[in-house]
């Protein structure tokens, strides 16, 4: 009687199990599940599953919309499976579509959750400074035709550091309880034809980063003076900031936790590309 009830306890338990996940943005309809076209979260779990043999549902550390890329994107998901690291590393990318694919998995205790356990997150926007076109980096960079100065951009990016209300660098249909933020890190450079913005913050409000780059940009591009976007921030209005930067040449770099998890730390860039 005792086996069986120790082969039940067995049969019973739960395992919390975290991921680092990449995908390529332009082919999945954002992260988030839909009803209508597919998502990278779909693909993941579907494949997730297959290894799993029951259905898996993942929890995110950050959702991104349609055309945002996630080099460093980390999931948590609770499974009865037993299985090794290497086998739901190897299994979950072999069931799954090119352009997702599962760069570590590793067993977390059951306190650890991908989104609230974060402490801050990583960004970085890539715009292709010239006048032609990439072929190659088609749907993956931003191109802005006009000259930018990346040192005007990352002077300017400066005087944002800290904690402010960001109220205009936030989109229309935010759900977040307040504009609150504090931006830790913010750098600007120019790499031949590429100019690369890394930012880093606690949390950000929906598209907080692509306005702050659309902003950043003007100034670059000659257009406002470098002390403009702190005059931005000050007006606390969306129609003070500049546009909305296209979600191509976005990345989310990943998420940053507490060292007790000894969860890989955000992605040092895309590889070594930018």
């Amino acid at each position: 009687m005792l086996s069986f009830f120790v082969l039940i306890d067995a049969l019973l338990m739960t395992y919390r199990i975290a991921a680092g996940i990449e995908y390529l943005g332009c082919a999945f309809h954002g992260w988030q599940r839909q009803s209508h076209s597919l998502s990278a979260q779909e693909a993941l779990e579907t494949a997730l599953s297959q290894v799993a043999d029951h259905e898996i549902t993942v929890v995110c550390a950050g959702r991104t919309d349609t055309g945002v890329h996630g080099i460093g994107q980390v999931v948590h998901f609770d499974t009865h499976a037993e299985r090794s690291d290497y086998a739901w590393l190897m299994g979950t990318n072999t069931a799954a579509v090119d352009t997702i694919s599962v760069r570590w998995v590793k067993q977390v205790p059951s306190d650890f959750h991908a989104r609230y356990s974060a402490i801050a997150r990583r960004y970085r926007y890539v715009i292709l400074n010239r006048t032609a076109p990439s072929a190659v980096f088609h749907g993956r960079v931003t191109q802005y035709r006009r000259r930018l100065d990346a040192d005007f951009m990352h002077e300017a990016g400066q005087t944002l550091l800290g904690e402010h209300d960001f109220s205009s660098f936030q989109s229309a249909g935010c759900q977040s309880n307040h504009a609150r933020r504090e931006l830790q890190a913010l750098s600007v450079e120019r790499k031949g034809d590429w100019v690369v913005l890394e930012i880093q913050a606690n949390a950000f409000l929906y598209n907080m980063v692509r306005i702050l780059v659309g902003t950043l940009v003007k100034v670059g591009a000659g257009d406002q003076p470098v002390d403009w976007p702190k005059a931005v921030l000050e007006a606390q209005s969306r129609e003070a900031a500049g546009q909305t930067m296209p979600p191509n040449g976005l990345y989310f770099l990943g998420p940053i936790y507490p060292s007790h998890f000894a969860i890989p730390q955000p992605v040092d860039g895309v590889d070594g590309v930018w």
